[in-house]
């Protein structure tokens, strides 16, 4: 680390730094960074997506510090997070990243920095911003900010009803190079937002991305906008998705149905509060098979397990993530005029389902992409007020990343798992003591979880 990083770290950690000495410090020209590299991309060729391994193509490297722009902000990364965009980019699935970094060259020529031969990944962040660039007078140096991963300037008249339809919108660190795995950032603006008090560094880190697309999913009038009474199907229940699902529909009055893989994972959920949970690999689920066909019969059962659990009712809304294994599933359960929404595809892109049941059942499909600033914003909100909680469940260091992407690629962790960048240590970031301990119980909830450990605190409102 050199001495210029050292001096930023240190006044970070002191926290009695104030704008003016933010401002005084001297930038490093060099930082560490996980990228991928642009002559690795055909690596895995040939191998099926489980054989391609995170650990061997993501490296640790020391890059130049980018330079910041109009409307932008270096933030000093203390922690950040593995989201499945990082697996895909780091198994370079469905495409490599270089691609989105090659067609966004065009665009300017500050986009034209993005365009190099690594590619820094990393789609969330918590961190202190260090320099603003022309134009910024929201956030200045010294602020301590979470970062949300919705990269667009919001000139496209098509943007302004919602940011997420303007053909300029990018995911930062997957669809923009600079992200959060690495000590400094360049984000633009209206990415940052308020970094939870009562939170650790890591803990803050590992919200923004799953908390803001669970609240557009399900709480936002883009999505399902749930409410009370509601029967919410929730896929990977206590996954980095699905852990924010579960707490915005017992947060709505909703009766969520949680479907996940392990009896420890039936457990957590049960101890979070759901009434109904499924062990989908106790139960045997096949919804597919071996000739590539669907399976009715297996459709028909789940339906039958909902129904018995319910009381005889459908889903309202199902919340799907998983993708080609279980959409079928999901349009097929779905209540008469119910809703399935639908972000990413970790089992696979290809969605096949008898559609049957949805045009003569009258239901929907809505598709999601993570979040504008203002669901961001408010999702964040919820998270300062205490009202949603982290899921973060173990923490790696930066050197480590290829380690936690693979276990994030093989759902062998439960919630998220968070990355120590500048940060030397877990447990640091926390400046409203009273707030973190009416909450310990649920902040380490999950932490305890993976050890076995399914107790629930109960705390002050």
């Amino acid at each position: 680390m050199t001495t210029a990083m050292k001096n930023i770290r240190e006044a970070i950690m002191e926290g009695q730094a104030k704008t003016e000495d933010f401002e005084g410090l001297p930038l490093p020209e060099w930082m560490l960074a996980v990228t991928t590299h642009k002559d690795d991309v055909n690596m895995f060729q040939g191998l099926e997506s489980w054989e391609k391994d995170p650990r061997k193509s993501l490296h640790l490297d020391q890059v130049p510090v980018p330079e910041v722009g109009p409307n932008e902000a270096l933030v000093a990364i203390m922690a950040s997070s593995i989201n499945f965009n990082t697996v895909w980019s780091a198994i370079f699935e469905p495409l490599p990243t270089f691609l989105f970094l090659e067609r966004n060259a065009k665009k300017s020529p500050w986009d034209s920095r993005h365009n190099l031969p690594y590619h820094i990944l990393g789609s969330d962040a918590s961190g202190v911003v260090l320099k603003v660039g022309p134009g910024v007078n929201l956030f200045k140096p010294g602020d301590e900010v979470t970062v949300h991963c919705n990269y667009v300037d919001m000139q496209a008249p098509d943007g302004h009803d919602d940011s997420m339809l303007d053909p300029d919108q990018r995911i930062w660190g997957f669809e923009t190079n600079f992200g959060a795995l690495a000590e400094i950032a360049v984000v633009r603006a209206n990415q940052l937002m308020p970094k939870p008090p009562h939170l650790t560094w890591e803990e803050s880190a590992s919200m923004p991305l799953v908390n803001s697309t669970s609240y557009r999913m399900l709480v936002s009038e883009n999505g399902t906008h749930i409410k009370q009474g509601d029967i919410v199907l929730i896929w990977g229940a206590v996954g980095g998705l699905g852990g924010f699902a579960l707490q915005y529909v017992l947060n709505a009055g909703a009766f969520p149905i949680c479907v996940v893989s392990s009896p420890d994972k039936v457990k957590l959920c049960e101890t979070i509060g759901a009434r109904w949970v499924i062990d989908r690999n106790a139960e045997g689920y096949q919804f597919w098979n071996e000739d590539g066909s669907q399976n009715p019969g297996e459709l028909r059962r789940f339906g039958k397990q909902i129904r018995d659990m319910t009381g005889g009712e459908d889903p309202d809304v199902v919340y799907e993530h998983p993708g080609h294994e279980t959409f079928a599933a999901s349009v097929f359960i779905a209540r008469p005029g119910g809703q399935i929404v639908t972000c990413a595809s970790t089992s696979g892109y290809n969605h096949e389902y008898d559609n049957r049941y949805l045009w003569m059942n009258k239901k929907r499909i809505i598709g999601s992409h993570f979040a504008n600033y203002r669901e961001a914003w408010e999702a964040n909100r919820l998270v300062c007020k205490r009202a949603i909680h982290p899921l973060l469940s173990e923490t790696y260091p930066l050197a480590e990343t290829g380690e936690a992407a693979y276990r994030v690629h093989h759902n062998t962790q439960i919630g998220k798992i968070g990355v120590l960048c500048l940060a030397p240590e877990e447990g640091l970031g926390v400046t409203d003591e009273e707030g973190r301990a009416r909450h310990i119980g649920q902040i380490n909830l999950y932490r305890n979880a993976v050890k076995g450990d399914f107790r629930l605190v109960k705390t002050e409102p």
